[in-house]
């Protein structure tokens, strides 16, 4: 490719989507890792689309091969099936590495807490490392659960949480919170360059109905006939923020230049009462709501300050609840049955 010229080629998908390819990103790759996860298969389907390689790698301890078989035809897609945790080998060339690889629901992170604190300490060393190696860009997904149980509200990226490090919440929490310290120590030690979002309250198609998350856990309740289960008297607040939403907040954050972390996520905050309403109005069923215990550290607001966002990345979410959360229904009604009775399910691990 020359320089100065500039390349157009389109080229289908198979997938409904058209990609173009310009002399800007021809030739980039891209590592995703966790990347046939609920979020790494999307975002794998967002750089497909923008025309870059892309390689996804994930052990499918909690991820699905089926997010991204969809992809598996396309000459510019691997997949590499593999542990974040140990050594990593990519050749060739990377552009950007984005470190999406983690249990992400509390039923993950309790059932298989030593791999959760792993891939959060050993899997972003290992990225960090490879991206020094390879002069890449880094994006690391961190979480709105580095704030905790909050005392700020809404949460704005100088709050520095409130945090029960030894707590069953503490593995995944304690995990991002470390993985954000040694980003930021390649960045301001090595001059790697580094992005780092912190994500808040997420759904759309490809969330597991059986993660112990709100959003499928009342979908799947409702589909099969219960009763909707709150933890708590309802009170506590979430705040929705629909996958491609998301996923465009994220790609705008890579390709900036600021390097501190950046909230993205909706900050239409509604009670989770109020949430098992609408769920039961969206599906039209006759299931009511029933209280159990709140689980222990269980954070009793969650609402994202998103200034930044908006002022460095003209990023805010587009999609409202009421569609994405249509969208997201017609997604689980088309499931086989067999999915809404199945219970989560872990690769097995040797204990360490």
């Amino acid at each position: 490719m020359c320089a100065g010229k500039s390349v157009s080629v389109e080229q289908s998908t198979g997938m409904g989507l058209s990609t173009h390819f310009t002399n800007q990103t021809l030739m980039k790759r891209v590592l995703i890792t966790g990347g046939a996860g609920f979020l790494g298969s999307h975002l794998c389907d967002r750089f497909i689309k923008e025309g870059y390689h892309v390689i996804a790698m994930d052990n499918l301890i909690t991820g699905d091969i089926r997010n991204i078989e969809h992809l598996f035809h396309l000459p510019n897609f691997e997949f590499y099936h593999h542990d974040v945790s140990k050594f990593i080998h990519v050749p060739g060339q990377l552009d950007y590495i984005l470190h999406f690889a983690s249990p992400a629901s509390p039923i993950d992170y309790l059932k298989i807490p030593i791999q959760t604190l792993k891939v959060g300490s050993l899997g972003i060393h290992n990225c960090l490392g490879l991206a020094r190696v390879k002069n890449a860009r880094v994006l690391i997904a961190s979480t709105s659960e580095v704030y905790g149980d909050p005392t700020v509200h809404p949460q704005n990226e100088e709050y520095w949480g409130n945090v029960n490090p030894v707590g069953p919440r503490g593995v995944y929490d304690e995990a991002k919170r470390f993985q954000e310290a040694m980003t930021m120590a390649y960045h301001t030690y090595h001059g790697l360059e580094t992005r780092i979002v912190r994500i808040f309250n997420t759904y759309g198609p490809r969330m597991r109905l059986n993660d112990g998350r709100v959003l499928p856990a009342f979908i799947g309740q409702a589909l099969r006939g219960e009763d909707l289960t709150v933890f708590g008297d309802g009170s506590q607040t979430r705040s929705f923020c629909y996958v491609d939403d998301l996923v465009e907040g994220i790609y705008r954050l890579l390709l900036s230049d600021y390097a501190y972390p950046v909230n993205i996520g909706n900050p239409s905050e509604i009670t989770i009462k109020e949430f098992g309403e609408e769920i039961i109005k969206l599906t039209g069923t006759s299931q009511r709501l029933i209280f159990k215990d709140l689980p222990k550290d269980d954070p009793k607001q969650r609402q994202p300050d998103i200034t930044k966002a908006k002022a460095i990345l003209g990023w805010e979410p587009k999609v409202s609840r009421a569609e994405g959360l249509r969208i997201t229904y017609d997604y689980f009604k088309s499931l086989p049955e067999e999915e809404l009775y199945r219970a989560a399910y872990h690769r097995e691990f040797v204990k360490k």
